[in-house]
């Protein structure tokens, strides 16, 4: 069982979190958080542009786990379906509240997913290498999400 987490997903995977860091570093950096608005805009800077690409990666998410899904049949399909629409609807409904929370309810929403992850893993659907894959992007995510939080 070859469980090497192959190449093009983990390089993919792991340039996939590059709007998480910016996002990070533009909280923690107040100069490169006015040079990026100047120049990217108010929604490419800080928690706005992680709360955004955090609802596109979710629902994307979603749509690998729909993936999965097709490698199964009867209940266990209809369950599989059901569960891997969860982050996308969970994203939607985060997305059009107004509550001050929603990098704590995104970071709650990447931890689900990693719990969804491991299911889908648990029920053999999933490439071997993906749960340690998932599982150190998802940290990797936490982290970026988490800067607003140390920060005075």
């Amino acid at each position: 069982m070859n469980k090497a987490i192959p190449n093009a997903p983990l390089l993919l995977g792991l340039a996939g979190l590059a709007p998480f860091f910016w996002g990070a570093l533009t909280l923690a950096n107040t100069g490169l958080m006015e040079w990026g608005k100047i120049w990217l805009g108010n929604n490419f800077v800080g928690a706005q542009v992680q709360i955004s690409y955090g609802a596109v990666i979710m629902s994307f998410m979603s749509g690998v786990l729909w993936g999965f899904s097709t490698k199964t049949t009867q209940l266990k399909a209809a369950i599989c379906y059901a569960l891997s629409v969860l982050p996308a609807l969970a994203v939607f409904f985060l997305i059009s509240t107004n509550s001050d929370n929603k990098i704590e309810f995104l970071m709650a929403g990447f931890c689900s997913l990693l719990v969804l992850d491991l299911i889908f893993f648990k029920l053999d659907l999933t490439p071997t290498w993906w749960l340690r894959m998932r599982a150190g992007i998802t940290c990797l995510v936490l982290l970026c999400l988490s800067v607003q939080f140390a920060l005075p």
